[in-house]
């Protein structure tokens, strides 16, 4: 009988606690940058910094600012959500809210950075690269055939090089640099 009488009274509190968060679905969101931004400080905090460290700033410095920054935006967030402020209804895009999903697309992209991350590490970052600005511009909706893999080619190898030459991040190069 005790166990009815407590299930009875636990159900009012429930259906309160329910109808105070109907039409606050933004605190979801807070609750999600919160979690970012302890994890982002939590790594930032615990991040080896001995092999990079160039001076009075560290590797660890832009992390820090960016997890103090997601903690910071999800507070005023919920302070907002709390006040009763609301989201900007959908009517300032100019899309359909009745059109389907477009799951090609998503999936083309999904399986494109996918196959990238898989590839990486057997050809490289330039070929692998390529491969996935190549592939994201024809899940897009681009089909030139000649101009996009010679911009997803040359888009990867600067970004290679940017990042293996002056920003001093090793990337797989992978047989192709090997024999360049």
């Amino acid at each position: 009988m005790s166990q009815t009488l407590t299930k009875a009274v636990r159900e009012p509190e429930r259906a309160g606690l329910r109808a105070k968060l109907r039409g606050r679905s933004e605190l979801g969101v807070c609750a999600l940058l919160a979690v970012l931004g302890v994890l982002v400080l939590t790594d930032a905090l615990t991040m080896d910094t001995d092999f990079a460290q160039r001076g009075p700033v560290g590797p660890a410095a832009v992390p820090t600012v960016v997890g103090a920054a997601l903690l910071v935006v999800a507070a005023f967030l919920a302070v907002d959500v709390l006040r009763g402020g609301k989201g900007e209804a959908e009517g300032g895009e100019d899309i359909d809210l009745d059109a389907p999903a477009e799951w090609r697309t998503v999936l083309l992209l999904a399986g494109v950075f996918l196959g990238s991350a898989v590839l990486i590490g057997v050809v490289g970052f330039p070929v692998a690269g390529a491969l996935l600005f190549w592939g994201s511009a024809y899940a897009l909706g681009s089909r030139n055939p000649s101009r996009d893999p010679l911009i997803a080619a040359v888009l990867s190898v600067a970004t290679y090089a940017v990042f293996n030459n002056l920003l001093g991040v090793p990337l797989p190069g992978g047989p192709l640099l090997e024999v360049l």
